[in-house]
């Protein structure tokens, strides 16, 4: 049986490591994810932020250490009725079908990409699928098919389809992938109104573009070469001097308006005048 909380935590990995074929791919991970909290997943590629997204979704198991999602240890629990309280947005949602978004939206109510055959949706379901397309702005595209999609409106569909199970845990696994810059800010201010709407789910948003972090993050946690740097609120995490360690490259973060930058850091001309610009530093 699922806890509802573990204290007032959705989720705790405490000194996790994962190993497959002879490497290991995480050391002694540990931080935990506070009901309604906010938190970024940050680091190069190949730092080992998909192993802990696999890890916070129950779908793969640590070597050693506990890993406790929704209250529910993994190894003592049923995955599957823990995975329906786990929203996932993946932007390379392998959709084969032609389904409209109402359609795409309710395979979220079934756990399945394609809709099962002859699964019809109570008339609750289809209301809470139209309100859901409503607070996205997707109630003009309700049957337009995935194809015919731009990747910002892929994006917001699949928002609510992760949505739509009323999950108390919602995984982005960079779910600005592919899109404009027009077409990300789009995505980003939905993904800052679920603060609004939906108050009570926790989330972690992988990325390794700072850029990309919606300005509700409220809490961040720094991978590199699968140990973590540096985990906590997101104004302490996410400064120059984290980031430039745990991408191993001298970079300036600024922050703004709630919105987070980076840039290279450029070394200081010998002869720099005062037209020089001064680089910008948060750490």
């Amino acid at each position: 049986m699922i806890d509802d909380v573990l204290g007032d935590r959705a989720l705790e990995l405490a000194d996790v490591t994962v190993r497959r074929d002879g490497k290991q791919i995480l050391h002694g991970v540990s931080f935990s994810v506070g009901a309604g909290e906010h938190w970024a997943l940050l680091g190069p590629n190949g730092a080992g932020k998909s192993t802990i997204l696999g890890l916070c979704g129950a779908l793969t198991h640590p070597t050693s250490g506990v890993v406790r999602v929704l209250g529910a240890q993994l190894g003592r629990v049923e995955l599957a009725a823990l995975r329906r309280s786990i929203g996932h947005v993946n932007p390379r949602h392998p959709l084969r079908s032609p389904l409209t978004v109402r359609e795409v939206v309710l395979t979220g109510v079934t756990g399945s990409i394609e809709l099962p055959l002859r699964w019809k949706p109570t008339p609750a379901q289809l209301a809470h699928v139209d309100d859901l397309l409503a607070a996205l702005g997707l109630t003009g595209k309700a049957e337009q098919r995935w194809p015919t999609l731009s990747q910002g409106e892929r994006g917001r569909t699949l928002i609510a389809r992760a949505l739509v199970a009323r999950p108390r845990l919602l995984l982005l696994d960079e779910p600005s992938t592919g899109l404009d810059v027009a077409a990300r800010e789009q995505l980003l201010e939905t993904i800052d109104g679920l603060d609004t709407t939906h108050p009570e789910i926790a989330s972690i948003l992988v990325t390794h573009h700072l850029e990309e972090l919606p300005s509700t993050t409220t809490h961040a946690v720094l991978i590199a070469n699968g140990r973590v740097v540096a985990a906590g609120p997101a104004g302490e995490v996410v400064t120059s001097r984290n980031v430039t360690a745990a991408f191993e490259h001298p970079i300036d973060v600024e922050h703004r308006a709630g919105r987070w930058s980076a840039r290279a850091r450029r070394a200081a001309a010998p002869d720099s005048g005062p037209d020089c610009a001064e680089p910008i530093s948060a750490g």
